[in-house]
């Protein structure tokens, strides 16, 4: 029985000692900070099996996760330099967060799980690269605004109001060349080759300002072109709410 009085001590020892150093380890991390909640928010990060409320000044760490429901909205500010806006009804992975790769570049990585987000990043320069990713194709981002949605049965649609994007439905490809959202001049008359076995293409476009693009569930481009500021899609509260939120931030900046 003695012995056993002595084990429970130790134990609570080392148990504090782990949390102690888990704390400490995540304090050293690269971090974001929730600056905004509207409605019902939630987070839970690896070691969590249920969410957990998100509020201001939340922090968040490579590896969390963080959900929107409904009539509900969030902001991250990630290390003070790129913003990340999540509609209603959103899911996402953080799942790296500026960490240094073994090629020494900085790498931000973000999943869209389900629902759409809109995002300010600043201009990555040649070291750093911030990628964001739905189930079925992945976008680069090299310093812009944009619109990023993935729909119930994967679907996934892409806009970019300022910058440029490279969006591809095969990630792991590193050969591919970027092609043109809008071709310059349309091709002529080509043959028809015979019967042969369908395989799925994979691309790589670049997406430049006020273009988008929409991928199928299989990662076949739907459609692709030009929008405008005056579309009826453009006028919805999420893009004003979205537009008013940049300006206020911009003029921080200063």
């Amino acid at each position: 029985m003695k012995i056993f009085y002595k084990i429970i001590p130790v134990f609570f020892v080392l148990l504090i000692v782990t949390v102690l150093i888990s704390g400490k380890k995540r304090e050293d991390e690269k971090k974001g900070i929730i600056t905004y909640t509207e409605g019902q928010v939630k987070s839970k990060n690896p070691e969590m099996e249920n969410w957990r409320d998100a509020f201001v000044n939340t922090e968040i760490f490579s590896g969390d996760k963080v959900r929107t429901y409904n009539r509900s909205r969030a902001e991250i500010d990630l290390v003070q330099l790129d913003v990340i806006r999540l509609a209603p009804q959103t899911i996402i992975d953080i799942v790296k967060l500026y960490e240094e790769t073994k090629d020494r570049k900085i790498k931000t990585k973000i999943d869209v799980k389900q629902g759409e987000i809109w995002a300010s990043i600043h201009e990555i320069e040649m070291d750093t690269e911030f990628d964001v990713s739905a189930p079925i194709a992945a976008a680069a981002i090299t310093g812009t605004t944009l619109r990023f949605r993935v729909e119930a049965d994967s679907t996934t649609i892409l806009k970019v109001y300022k910058g440029e994007v490279l969006i591809t439905n095969a990630p792991e490809k590193k050969d591919l060349k970027p092609r043109s959202l809008i071709p310059h001049e349309i091709p002529g008359p080509t043959e028809i080759p015979g019967p042969r076995e369908v395989t799925k293409e994979e691309w790589l476009y670049i997406v430049q300002s006020m273009q988008q693009v929409k991928i199928d569930k299989n990662g076949k481009i739907i459609s692709k072109g030009k929008f405008k500021a005056d579309d009826v899609d453009e006028k919805t509260d999420w893009v004003k709410w979205n537009r008013m939120r940049d300006l206020q931030r911009n003029k921080k900046l200063r």
